[in-house]
């Protein structure tokens, strides 16, 4: 009786190992290139919680728009902007209402040397650097943000003939940190310093924002440029795959929202 009650128990153990490992699934993720460091943390996470992997390919808001126009087989996109998820939406290639904003990103002036990049940005002014990096205005959100801040500054045509740039942020900050430019516009989550990063047991969504990591930069004042709102929604491509939308899901939960924030990023209200 024993032996038997024993040999049901593992039979069924076995059962719900074996269903649970087979309802697992594996989600094809576009990923906004300044979100490389986080969503790779946020993929992690999302495994260990629920079983579904992410996988992640990173590049230009820009190009990835292109690709899902032109038959690619992404199932959720995090963009670096709302205009991509937007346009997606209305031409009927994006699941309806569920498109939403998980980051509001941040634009840093950096160069890898010490003391080039003060903190108020005057050295876009001054001069004293022969190349100036940014990502591609037409392609990435970030790049237009920062063709933005020097129209504002009133020295887009002073620096223009400076620019260096490239694909996407990714590129552009391995442009400065390479040294190929001696100064450049990235995302703030690319040399943000977290090491020390911590939250309140109770709010763990309220991570402190950190400093920069190394060399010199200046975290441009939100006001010198539009908001960048990055959205992500559910492509029709992954509407009958459960792992893509509870991807989705996670993305709103405590566990993400924290290491959103530890990436310097803000959340949108």
């Amino acid at each position: 009786m024993l032996k038997n009650t024993i040999f049901r128990s593992i039979l069924l153990l076995g059962l719900l190992l074996t269903t649970s490992i087979s309802s697992a699934a594996t989600t094809l993720v576009a990923v906004a290139a300044n979100f490389t460091k986080p969503m790779t943390e946020i993929a992690e996470a999302f495994e260990k919680s629920t079983g579904h992997k992410a996988n992640l390919s990173f590049g230009s808001s820009g190009k990835f728009v292109s690709q899902f126009e032109n038959g690619g087989p992404f199932e959720v996109f995090l963009s670096a902007d709302d205009k991509g998820p937007i346009k997606l939406e209305q031409s009927g290639l994006a699941v309806p209402n569920t498109r939403f904003t998980y980051a509001l990103g941040k634009l840093v002036l950096w160069s890898a040397t010490p003391g080039l990049v003060d903190d108020q940005g005057q050295v876009l002014s001054k001069g004293g650097f022969k190349h100036i990096a940014l990502a591609d205005p037409k392609l990435a959100p970030y790049g237009a943000a920062a063709v933005e801040v020097m129209k504002n500054r009133g020295l887009f045509d002073k620096l223009q003939p400076l620019f260096v740039q490239g694909e996407n942020i990714a590129q552009t900050h391995q442009f400065v940190s390479t040294g190929n430019a001696e100064l450049g516009f990235v995302a703030f989550s690319q040399v943000i310093d977290n090491g020390k990063a911590s939250a309140p047991a109770h709010a763990p969504y309220l991570h402190p924002v950190g400093k920069i990591a190394g060399g010199s930069g200046w975290i441009i004042p939100s006001d010198l440029y539009k908001p960048i709102r990055q959205d992500a929604i559910l492509m029709k491509t992954g509407a009958e795959n459960p792992a893509a939308p509870a991807l989705m899901q996670f993305l709103k939960s405590p566990e993400a929202l924290a290491i959103i924030r530890k990436y310097g990023y803000d959340l949108a209200q």
